[in-house]
C-alpha cells in the first residue's frame, strides 16, 4: 500500500493501516486481536490478565485465527514477566507493549531477538526514559484516554513528545474516527492507538450488559478520573460501584480490598506475600497508603466483574472519553476500513487544497 496512510509504523509492525488496538485487560483477547489484524490493524494481546498457564494457549489461538502479526502486553513487574518475554521470543511476536516498571535487561533481550519494544507513556520525561532504556516505538496517551492516565491532553502532549524524541510515536487518548487519525498524522505521529473504540465493537468479548453502559454514555464529563481504585488516576465511566469506592473510608477500603484480593491471588497463582510485593513494586515511589497498595494488587478483579462477569454496576468501567462520541457497535473490519478511508480522504483533500492555494498564489504574484 502507498499513500498518506503508509507510515513507518505500518512498515515496521507489518500492518496495512497505522491503527493499533491497545491491550485492555480482560478485553483484548485472541478473538479481538485476530479481528484487528485481519482488518489491517495491529493488535496487542492483554497478557497481564491472562492466567500464566493459559498465556501460551491464547497466543496460539491468535495464530490460529490470523496470519497477521500481533503483539503481547504485560507488566514488567508481574510475577510471570519472564514467561511473557520467553513466549514473545519463542513465538516470534512482532512487538511487546508495557507500562510501569521497565527492565533494561529484559528490553535488551527482546530487542536482540527481534521483538519490537513499544511502551505506553503519559509524559515527555517518561518517553525519553523509555527510549533511553531501549524502546523502538512509544505510544503517547493523553488525558482523554481510559484506564490509568495523565492530566495533559493529547493535543498538547503529542507535539511535546514528537519534538523530544526521534523514534516513531503513536498517538493515543481520544481517538475513534478518521478525523482523529488524519489529525495525528498531521501532527507527525506514525499512527494512532485506540482502546475504547475497539472495546465498543461486535468483536469485543465484553458482555452485552456492560457494552450497553458504554453505548449509553453521551456526556464526556461522565467519563471521569478517580483515585479510588488504586490511588493512581484512572479514567472510568461513573457508576454506583465507583461512587461506593470513593465514599468509603480507609478502613472500609481495606476490607473491600481484602474481600477481592483473594480472587486475584488465585487467578495469578501468587501467595499473599508475593502479591503484596508486586503491588509495592508497581506503585514504588507513588506514596500510596496501605489500602491503595492492596487495591492495586486486586484492581483487575474490579474490572473483571464488569468486563467478564457482565455485572457493570458491581465493578468499574475503564473508558476513554471517546465513548461518549460512539453511539453504536460495528465489527473491527468495518471500523478500520471506515477510519482509514475517511482519514485518507481528508488528508488527500487537504493536500489538494493546499496545492490549489499555492498555484493560485503563484499565478497572482
Amino acid at each position: 500500500m502507498s499513500g498518506p496512510l503508509d507510515t513507518v509504523l505500518c512498515r515496521i509492525l507489518g500492518c496495512r493501516y497505522p491503527i493499533v488496538q491497545t491491550a485492555m485487560g480482560w478485553v483484548a483477547d485472541a478473538k479481538l486481536v485476530a479481528a484487528t489484524g485481519n482488518a489491517g490493524g495491529f493488535g496487542f494481546l492483554a497478557g497481564a490478565t491472562i492466567e500464566p498457564d493459559q498465556l501460551e494457549g491464547e497466543i496460539l489461538r491468535v495464530k490460529a485465527l490470523t496470519d497477521a502479526p500481533f503483539g503481547l502486553n504485560f507488566h514488567m513487574f508481574q510475577p510471570n514477566a519472564q514467561q511473557a518475554i520467553d513466549l514473545a521470543i519463542r513465538h516470534k511476536l512482532r512487538a511487546v507493549s508495557y507500562g510501569r516498571g521497565p527492565d533494561k535487561r529484559a528490553i535488551a533481550r527482546l530487542k536482540d531477538a527481534g521483538v519490537l519494544c513499544m511502551p505506553t507513556v503519559g509524559a515527555v520525561k517518561h518517553a525519553q526514559k523509555a527510549i533511553e532504556l531501549g524502546a523502538d516505538i512509544v505510544t503517547v496517551q493523553g488525558g482523554e484516554g481510559g484506564g490509568h492516565t495523565g492530566s495533559v491532553p493529547t493535543t498538547l502532549l503529542l507535539p511535546q513528545v514528537l519534538d523530544a524524541v526521534q523514534v516513531p510515536v503513536v498517538a493515543a487518548g481520544g481517538f475513534y474516527d478518521g478525523r482523529g487519525l488524519a489529525a495525528a498524522l498531521a501532527y507527525g505521529a506514525a499512527g494512532i492507538a485506540m482502546g475504547t473504540r475497539f472495546l465498543m465493537t461486535t468483536d469485543s468479548p465484553v458482555p452485552a450488559a456492560t457494552l450497553a453502559q458504554y453505548v449509553a454514555v453521551r456526556d464526556p464529563a461522565a467519563i471521569r478520573v478517580s483515585l479510588a481504585v488504586d490511588g493512581l488516576p484512572q479514567r472510568m465511566i461513573a457508576n454506583p460501584y465507583l461512587t461506593h469506592l470513593e465514599q468509603a473510608g480507609t478502613l472500609k477500603r481495606v476490607l473491600l480490598a481484602l474481600g477481592t484480593a483473594q480472587r486475584w491471588r488465585k487467578h495469578t497463582g501468587m501467595g499473599w506475600g508475593a502479591m503484596l510485593r508486586t503491588a509495592a513494586l508497581a506503585l514504588r515511589g507513588e506514596g500510596m497508603n496501605a489500602a491503595q497498595t492492596l487495591m492495586a494488587a486486586n484492581a483487575p478483579v474490579l474490572i473483571q466483574r464488569a468486563m467478564v462477569d457482565g455485572m457493570p454496576d458491581e465493578g468499574v468501567l475503564p473508558s476513554g472519553q471517546a465513548a461518549a462520541a460512539i453511539g453504536s457497535l460495528e465489527s473491527c473490519a468495518t471500523l478500520i476500513e471506515r477510519i482509514a478511508a475517511d482519514a485518507e480522504q481528508r488528508l488527500s483533500a487537504c493536500f489538494t487544497s493546499n496545492l490549489m492555494n499555492d498555484t493560485t498564489r503563484r499565478q497572482t504574484a
